[in-house]
C-alpha cells in the first residue's frame, strides 16, 4: 500500500514540467533579444558607413567643381554632424591639396584608361587626382577620383 502512495501522488510533476517549459521559453526569449540587439548594432554601423561614404562623395563633388584649382578643401561640416575634407583620414587637421599629374598630349587613337575612343579626342589634358574623406557617426570613408580635364 505504501508503494501506491509514493507513485500514485503525481501532482508535483506538473509543477516541475511547467518550470522546465518556462525555463526553455525564457532562454528562447533571451536569445531573441540578444539577436535583435546585435542586428540593430549591425544596421546602425551600416547606416553610419553609408552616410560617411556619401559625405566623402560630397567632398569629391566639391573638388570636381573647383578644378583646375588644386587648393585643399577645408573641413566642412554638414547638417547632422557629418564632415568632409580633402586628403585621407589622417589629414583632418591639415587637409591636403589635390594632385595635378601634369599635362600630356593625346593624339587620339586607342582609348586610354577605360575611355571609349569617341570620348578620347586628340587634345592636351591635365590629369588630376582628387582624394576626399567623409566622417559621420564615428565612421570614416575615403574616395578617390582620377580626372582628365581638357586644356583649351
Amino acid at each position: 500500500m505504501r508503494e501506491r502512495e509514493i507513485f500514485g501522488n503525481e501532482r508535483g510533476i506538473a509543477l516541475i514540467i511547467a518550470l522546465l517549459v518556462l525555463l526553455v521559453l525564457t532562454l528562447i526569449g533571451i536569445s531573441a533579444i540578444s539577436t535583435t540587439t546585435f542586428e540593430n548594432r549591425i544596421s546602425g554601423n551600416e547606416r553610419a558607413a553609408a552616410e560617411a561614404f556619401y559625405t566623402a562623395e560630397a567632398g569629391l563633388e566639391k573638388g570636381l567643381a573647383q578644378l583646375p584649382s588644386t587648393a585643399p578643401i577645408p573641413v566642412t561640416s554638414l547638417i547632422g554632424g557629418s564632415s568632409y575634407w580633402s586628403g585621407g583620414p589622417k589629414d583632418k587637421g591639415d587637409p591636403k591639396p589635390f594632385i595635378a599629374h601634369g599635362d600630356y598630349v593625346d593624339y587620339g587613337g586607342p582609348a586610354s584608361s577605360g575611355m571609349d575612343v569617341a570620348d578620347n579626342p586628340p587634345g592636351t589634358y591635365t590629369r588630376y587626382q582628387i582624394n576626399a574623406t567623409g566622417q559621420s557617426f564615428g565612421a570614416t570613408r575615403e574616395v578617390e577620383a582620377q580626372v582628365l580635364r581638357d586644356i583649351h
